[in-house]
């Protein structure tokens, strides 16, 4: 997929993807991609059956509370009941009762943060990932899921690119990933987010967070225990959700991504 230059609202940039992070998609206590797609999907059957105006939604909104589980990671996060699939291919979460759902009607003040918030909020990646990594990221992820996880985790993104630039002696520019090569390399590495081998299984855990309900803390890789230092990966390595348990582990996952950096080093290098 080629990437675009023009300015993005990153939450929904394109037909392939979006992120509902800020209305609460990752904050369940089970948050897996089976969970999700199953309650979306269920959500979005039952708006398009029960809803066909604005006095159809406390009938819609009793009965998502009816049939799901609520329970949070993190309780001041507010996970809300009318996000879900937009599109009959299940590529795209968002607002089911946004104007653009329901024939222009504007349904958002029946949400809990309102509709202004709803209409005007910019989560932080949009000020601190700079714009040539967001629009490679748009490049390389068609994943609803996988997107809103690495696009909200700025350490994860920022910390990469910049050990890469760092090597090759320049930032990477978004049309460097017409390189299918060079697309899959990052690809790979982006897909650790929800396949890494040394990911906490703590239910708990999201990237270098812990919750203990109204509490959140960053969570910490025990380095003098190993006998190490701290990594230079190590902000990525807590994104990653990582726990180790031996010397040996640590030093395999540091040797994982210091080998995907390197591929995209090598490959940038035959790159005008």
């Amino acid at each position: 997929m080629a990437a675009s230059s023009e300015i993005r609202v990153l939450c929904q940039p394109d037909p392939g993807k979006s992120c509902g992070a800020c209305c609460g998609l990752y904050n369940y206590v089970d948050s897996s991609r089976e969970a999700l797609t199953e309650r979306l999907r269920a959500r979005t059957k039952r708006y398009r059956d029960m809803v066909q105006g604005p006095d159809d939604l406390t009938r819609y909104a009793a009965a998502t509370f009816a049939a799901e589980d609520f329970r949070k990671r993190y309780e001041v996060i507010y996970c809300c009941e009318y996000l879900g699939f937009l599109d009959d291919e299940e590529k795209k979460v968002g607002c089911l009762v946004h104007p653009l759902q329901n024939g222009g009607v504007d349904m958002r003040t029946v949400s809990f943060y309102g509709q202004d918030v709803c209409a005007g909020h910019l989560c932080p990646s949009h000020h601190f990932i700079p714009r040539s990594q967001q629009r490679i990221l748009l490049a390389i992820i068609d994943d609803w899921y996988l997107y809103g996880l690495c696009l909200t985790d700025i350490d994860l993104v920022v910390t990469y690119f910049r050990l890469i630039a760092d090597r090759v002696g320049r930032e990477l520019a978004p049309e460097m990933f017409a390189c299918e090569a060079l697309r899959e390399t990052a690809a790979a590495y982006f897909a650790w987010k929800t396949t890494w081998p040394f990911r906490s299984e703590d239910v708990n855990r999201l990237g270098k967070y812990y919750f203990d309900g109204s509490q959140y803390m960053i969570s910490h890789i025990d380095y003098e225990k190993f006998g190490r230092e701290i990594s230079p990966l190590n902000a990525i390595l807590l994104s990653l959700s990582s726990e180790f348990h031996s010397a040996s582990e640590l030093a395999l996952a540091e040797g994982m991504i210091w080998q995907n950096i390197e591929t995209v080093v090598s490959l940038c290098g035959g790159l005008p």
